[in-house]
C-alpha cells in the first residue's frame, strides 16, 4: 500500500516516522519544507501537493492543526478520490466535520476513517501511542495493519466519527486532571510539603494518573515541556463543548476549563506549553512550584510492541 501523509508536525511527524521505521513506503507533504527534508532523510518520498498524493496513493492520511486546514486540504484531494482511496483523519478535529469531510469522500466511492491518537507525543515517537478509529468494520481491518505500525493499542469505535467524539472526551479529561494536578501541586507546597515527596504519594495513590505521572514531572522540573500548547488544549476543549452542546448536556466544569486556558493564552501566548497554565496559580501565591530530580521532557521507555486491536469482547 503506497501511503501519504500530509501534516509533519508534533504529532505527524513521529506518526510518519513510525511508518517508515515499520517499512512502510510514505509520501509527505507540509507546508514547512523543512519538515518536509526532515522526513525525506528519513526514508519518506516528498510527495508535491495533497492533490498529487491523493492520486498517487492508496491511502492519505492527514495529521492537522484546525478542521479549517482539513478542510483546504480535502478540497484540493477530492477530484482524485474514488474507488480504491482512502482518506484517514487523524487530527484531532470536530466530529461534525469530519462526518461532513467523510460524507463527500464515500459519495466518490471512497473510504473514510477518523482515526486520532492518544498518549502524548513522547509515545506517538516508539510506536506505542494509542489510537482510536471510527469507519465501518471492514474498512478497519483493512487499515488495521497500517494502524498497528503507528500505535501499540487500536480501538475500533464505531461508526465515522466517534472516534472524534471520544477523543475530545478524552482530552476534556487530560486538561481538567492537569488543572488539579497543578492546584494540588500548589496546595502542597503553600502547606509546607516537600514536592517530590507530594509526587511520589499522589503517584502511588488513588490520585494518580497518566497527566500527574507525566506532565506534573514537567511542571516540578520548571520546563513545562510537554509538546503541546495552550492553543491546542483551547481547540480541543472548545470541541468538545460543542459535542456537548449538539447533545444538550449542561456541563459545569469545562466552561470553566476554557476560562481558565482564555486567561493563560491572554497571558502567555497561545503557544506556550500547556502545563505552563500553573504560572496563574504560581503568580497568585507567589510561590515556585518546581522541584529536584524531575526531567526536562518526557521520553517514553518502554520498547516498541507491536500494535493490536483492543476488544470488549475479548
Amino acid at each position: 500500500m503506497q501511503v501519504g501523509f500530509i501534516g509533519l508536525g508534533n504529532i505527524g511527524g513521529k506518526l510518519s516516522g513510525s511508518l517508515l521505521r515499520n517499512g512502510v513506503e510514505v509520501q509527505v507533504h507540509d507546508l514547512d519544507d523543512g519538515r518536509v527534508q526532515a522526513s525525506v532523510a528519513l526514508g519518506a518520498v516528498a510527495g508535491g501537493s495533497p492533490a498529487q498524493m491523493m492520486a498517487a496513493c492508496d491511502a492519505v492520511i492527514t495529521c492537522l492543526p484546525s478542521p479549517t486546514a482539513s478542510d483546504a486540504v480535502m478540497q484540493e484531494m477530492l477530484p482524485h478520490v474514488g474507488p480504491g482511496k482512502i482518506w484517514m483523519e487523524m487530527s484531532t478535529t470536530d466530529e461534525a466535520d469530519v462526518r461532513r469531510l467523510g460524507g463527500l469522500v464515500l459519495n466518490q466511492g471512497g473510504q473514510a476513517v477518523d482515526c486520532p491518537v492518544s498518549g502524548g507525543c513522547h509515545r506517538a515517537d516508539t510506536g506505542n501511542i494509542s489510537i482510536f478509529a471510527g469507519c465501518d468494520r471492514g474498512t478497519f481491518e483493512q487499515i488495521l495493519p497500517l494502524l498497528t505500525k503507528m500505535g501499540r493499542r487500536i480501538l475500533h469505535t464505531g461508526d465515522l466519527g466517534s472516534a472524534s467524539i471520544l477523543k475530545v472526551i478524552t482530552n476534556y479529561l487530560a486538561t481538567a486532571n492537569l488543572v488539579t494536578c497543578t492546584e494540588a501541586l500548589t496546595v502542597a507546597k503553600a502547606a509546607g510539603m516537600d514536592l517530590g515527596t507530594a509526587y511520589e504519594a499522589i503517584a502511588m495513590s488513588s490520585g494518580t494518573s497518566f497527566v500527574h505521572e507525566t506532565e506534573s514531572q514537567v511542571i516540578l522540573n520548571g520546563s513545562r515541556d510537554i509538546n503541546f500548547t495552550m492553543g491546542l488544549v483551547a481547540k480541543d476543549i472548545g470541541l468538545f463543548q460543542q459535542v456537548a452542546d449538539r447533545a444538550n448536556v449542561p456541563l459545569e466544569v469545562n466552561p470553566k476549563l476554557v476560562e481558565i486556558f482564555a486567561d493563560g493564552i491572554a497571558r502567555y501566548g497561545p503557544d506556550a506549553n500547556s502545563p505552563a497554565i500553573i504560572q496563574r496559580i504560581e503568580e497568585a501565591t507567589s510561590l515556585d512550584i518546581t522541584a529536584p530530580g524531575f526531567p526536562d521532557t518526557m521520553v517514553d521507555d518502554e520498547p516498541e510492541e507491536p500494535g493490536y486491536e483492543v476488544r470488549r469482547d475479548t
